[in-house]
């Protein structure tokens, strides 16, 4: 097995156990999606009306949970130190860091998302159509909240300034991925375009993610 591999193997190891962060995201995003017909109230329009935005921003704030882990843990009991010395580049070790954060706490909510729908109203067209979104969006997420991670991980407390730093950038992402949903689900604007910002956003966190972080590991660590 190859060092990367053995790496991303080893997160998700980490990331599904008890405490990990496919347990507590999925949970949290059912508290959220649950808790939200019970402030709204029996109006099943309004429900099924921003249902999408709901699932979005349960979502979001469920990825947010885990990115505290995500570079801590390891520069606690030693472990980045031998990432940063090891032969392999580190901006393809972080990159298998975050994909491993996003297999086992992004891609669960994208799973559970079509069975939270049922609670917000939403028809199989809806809730398929905000998983769509949600599996094009979540990796963006995930990358963006990389770069926070890292610029907190020498920080104490850090897990407070990484959700200020994460969530302004993550609001494109939310603008975009909610906006597809409602272009199927109440129209009339088309799906594509957003859709497609979607998309372009993700592919450019997975892109500049991993270099931005490994700049700021390797300047707050010196």
């Amino acid at each position: 097995m190859s060092p990367l591999a053995a790496l991303l193997v080893r997160d998700m190891r980490l990331g599904v156990r008890v405490g990990g962060g496919a347990f507590i995201g999925v949970l949290f995003f059912l508290l959220v999606v649950t808790l939200v017909p019970f402030a709204i109230g029996p109006d099943l329009a309004l429900l099924s009306r921003i249902g999408p935005a709901v699932l979005w921003l349960g979502a979001l704030l469920a990825n947010l949970l885990g990115l505290d882990r995500l570079l801590v843990t390891d520069h606690e009991d030693g472990s980045l130190d031998l990432i940063l010395m090891a032969r392999v580049p580190l901006e393809l070790a972080v990159a298998a860091k975050a994909l491993a954060h996003w297999l086992t706490t992004g891609l669960p909510l994208v799973i559970a998302a079509p069975l939270l729908g049922i609670l917000l109203n939403l028809d199989a067209r809806a809730t398929g159509t905000v998983a769509l979104t949600l599996l094009a969006g979540t990796p963006a997420l995930t990358f963006i909240g990389l770069i926070g991670a890292a610029l907190t991980i020498a920080l104490r407390r850090g897990g407070l300034l990484l959700a200020v730093l994460v969530l302004p950038l993550n609001i494109p992402v939310l603008i975009f991925g909610v906006a597809a949903s409602n272009a199927v689900i109440v129209g009339p604007a088309p799906f594509g375009p957003p859709f497609a910002v979607l998309c372009a956003l993700s592919l450019m966190s997975v892109v500049i993610g991993p270099f931005a972080a490994t700049i700021a590991l390797r300047y707050g660590l010196d």
